[in-house]
């Protein structure tokens, strides 16, 4: 996998759009747990977020490395 992504020129680290995107998904998550009343179930909702933000994060970083790598089969 490369370390960098070449963005108009500008080369950014691969985490760094990963970690974006993953925040983007999170956000879109925690939003409709929140609307549906899941949240209600969960002991610490921060501790709940950050777990979930990891787990999408790293969940988008193998899928981008499968795919580099040509191992992932949709």
């Amino acid at each position: 996998m490369r370390a960098e992504l070449d963005i108009n020129g500008v080369f950014v680290s691969a985490l760094l759009v990963f970690a974006v995107a993953a925040w983007i998904v999170t956000t879109v998550a925690t939003r409709i747990l929140a609307w549906t009343g899941f949240y209600r179930l969960v002991w610490h909702r921060a501790l709940f977020d950050m777990a979930l933000f990891m787990a999408v994060w790293g969940v988008i970083a193998r899928l981008a490395g499968a795919a580099h790598i040509g191992r992932y089969q949709p």
